[in-house]
């Protein structure tokens, strides 16, 4: 098999752990990183013995695929360079820091032929794609997505629904697979500007009607579906990666007082870390020449549904205010 020769732009937290992951593929030549910090990129270099390029140029010539794992409002550019040298992408969510460049990163994609891949990860979790096997026959009424951080494990460039909310989005649409038809949200900020707390509710013309919960100021985290189906409710843990449903067998009325029985079914998940599937299957798309599972197009999408979100919060600013009214 074709060795892929890779870098990374952008080692923190996130950028590191692709660098680790890289390192143990495969067919897979992890060249080096870049990062604006050079201290930080030399130490990540260090570490996996590795070259700890000066510029993102410098990496570019050197490389066949990168990820850019930057703070959101440096993608675009960095995915700009990397396409004009002929190098396929990983794109970490969100896409882009803007709508515009978002579309704009989609036409370029478009005119270069190479693979680009954006950072969903959850879409390579066990447990969403055991959710799909499992969903697949249910009729589906209604969905509860809810992912909560606390502040000091969120990124803090975008807002809430840019930073953990969109994941669900991408995963909502990709669930249902249909048509939107409406959208609405409301948010709260309550450290400095940026939402902080939203809800998003959302309307399939021929599907379920879903609730979309991303906190950053949660002191418990959560990563939860739960679905609500005529005969069913599934319960699914992205962290602890677990699924169960829950089945009603019969209800009855006996001497006067109510008895139900019902039967729950646990799903097995396989054990495999989301991050070595998403960069595997990124380098697989590139050997094989072929689309990836989260297409730049899915990316766009996501984003231009989180834009929606926020201008409905717009629309409802009075709910957003939550800290001028405590005040």
């Amino acid at each position: 098999m074709k060795t892929v020769k890779v870098g990374v732009m952008g080692v923190g937290v996130m950028g590191e752990r692709h660098c680790r992951v890289y390192n143990s593929l495969r067919d897979v030549q992890f060249v080096g990183v870049y990062d604006l910090r050079a201290a930080r990129s030399r130490e990540v270099a260090d570490k996996y013995g590795v070259r700890s390029f000066e510029s993102p140029s410098d990496l570019l010539r050197e490389v066949d695929a990168v990820t850019i794992a930057t703070p959101t409002p440096s993608h675009f550019d960095l995915a700009m360079q990397a396409f004009g040298a002929g190098v396929h992408t990983l794109i970490e969510k969100p896409l882009a820091f803007r709508l515009d460049q978002a579309r704009t990163l989609v036409e370029a994609s478009h005119a270069t032929g190479l693979t680009v891949q954006v950072g969903h990860i959850e879409r390579f979790n066990p447990t969403f794609v055991e959710l799909k096997n499992v969903t697949d026959d249910l009729p589906v009424v209604a969905i509860m997505i809810r992912r909560q951080n606390s502040s000091d494990a969120s990124n803090t460039d975008v807002d809430v629904i840019n930073d953990l909310m969109i994941h669900d989005i991408d995963l909502l649409l990709n669930l249902v697979g249909q048509p939107v038809e409406g959208v609405s949200g409301y948010g709260r900020s309550l450290q400095g500007g940026a939402i902080d707390h939203a809800v998003a509710n959302f309307c399939f013309r021929e599907g379920p009607i879903a609730t979309l919960i991303a906190s950053r100021i949660t002191q418990q985290k959560v990563r939860s579906i739960d679905i609500t189906a005529r005969d069913a409710y599934v319960e699914t843990d992205l962290l602890n990666k677990s699924i169960a449903i829950h089945r009603r067998v019969f209800s009855e009325y006996v001497n006067a007082k109510y008895r139900q029985e019902s039967v729950s079914e646990r799903i097995h998940i396989p054990a495999a870390e989301p991050l070595m599937l998403e960069l595997d299957h990124f380098v697989n798309c590139i050997r094989e020449n072929r689309s990836p599972k989260v297409p730049i197009e899915d990316g766009l999408r996501a984003l231009e549904y989180a834009a929606r979100i926020n201008e409905s919060i717009q629309r409802t600013q009075s709910c957003g205010e939550f800290a001028d009214q405590a005040s």
